[in-house]
């Protein structure tokens, strides 16, 4: 057991330092952009597209911060915002596809999804459903009811102040993200060892291949629609490096978990914006069965292609 602990522990803190690596210095600068006139520019820039999407101009600010920070950010947006109850659900379901791009999208990178996809699968997500509940909703009209008032922040002045705060902010983050991941990495390793993680994997391997993927890319799902792609990273990173999970099934995995990942936190973070949740998730879930097992069958299709015509050319 003291052998068990201390891989599961050392396994941890390196998980720690590698997502760190990515956690710290996006938290720092992003919090230091928002002292500068980048941000009010790209939500100048992405104005015009509100409108398209069935949004008023100031959604741009919830829709800008959730995907450079988190969705925390974006909810303490909507929340100072009058909107109707159409406007706050687009939005919520916009950053459900897609939110904390900088941090997430590094996160993939290391398990070795390319950028092109996950930034193509998240964004593209998030546009196509704005589009298809402007075009399909035709209610939502009145105004929404905010649950909960957020705290409001205190401002910070000047260029030392700032970038303590940001030192501050990027720290936080990471040293949330440890006392998470260690844990986790230490009660995977158990158990690794006591063989229950090869029953888990058993019991939702039925589900994993129907998705188009191997029995050993189980922990990999369960790690993301548990913990979200972040926090769930590290179980990942280890299940792709030390489990045998293939490229493909990494790409695939990743593909369902940026559609739906961190189920629980995700969607009931935004009942505070008095929008029904159950569909919320129900077309999280959808999307990501739907464009999952899409992608398995003509990726399957394209090497069976491959390998007809490199059977002719021999």
């Amino acid at each position: 057991m003291v052998s068990t602990l201390k891989k599961g522990f050392i396994v941890g803190l390196q998980t720690t330092w590698t997502l760190g690596k990515i956690i710290f210095p996006v938290t720092l600068i992003v919090s230091i952009l928002q002292h500068t006139p980048f941000l009010p520019w790209v939500i100048t820039a992405i104005e015009p597209l509100m409108g398209f999407l069935g949004l008023s101009g100031d959604a741009a600010i919830p829709l800008v911060l959730g995907n450079f920070l988190n969705l925390y950010a974006a909810i303490g947006a909507v929340l100072s915002l009058d909107m109707t109850v159409k406007e706050v659900f687009i939005i919520a379901v916009m950053l459900s596809f897609s939110h904390n791009l900088f941090i997430e999208t590094g996160v993939a990178l290391k398990v070795g999804v390319k950028l092109w996809i996950v930034l193509l699968v998240r964004i593209g997500l998030a546009l196509l459903s704005a589009v298809v509940i402007n075009l399909v909703w035709q209610g939502g009209e009145e105004m929404a009811k905010y649950g909960l008032i957020p705290a409001k922040e205190e401002i910070t002045e000047g260029w030392v102040s700032i970038l303590l705060n940001g030192l501050e902010k990027a720290g936080i983050g990471v040293f949330q993200l440890a006392i998470i991941v260690i844990p986790l990495m230490v009660g995977i390793q158990i158990l690794k060892d006591l063989k229950w993680l090869d029953v888990f994997s058993g019991w939702i391997s039925p589900a994993t291949k129907a998705l188009g993927m191997e029995a050993n890319a189980s922990t990999t799902m369960a790690a993301g629609l548990l913990f979200g792609l972040a926090m769930g990273a590290g179980v990942m990173i280890q299940a792709v490096r030390e489990d045998g999970v293939s490229k493909k099934d990494a790409t695939i995995a990743f593909i369902f978990l940026v559609a739906c990942h961190a189920v629980v936190e995700d969607t009931l973070i935004f009942v505070p914006l008095g929008i029904p949740v159950i569909p919320l998730l129900l077309i999280r879930l959808g999307v990501a069965v739907f464009l999952t097992v899409a992608v398995a069958f003509f990726w399957k299709r394209a090497e069976v292609a491959k390998r007809k015509e490199a059977y002719y050319e021999q």
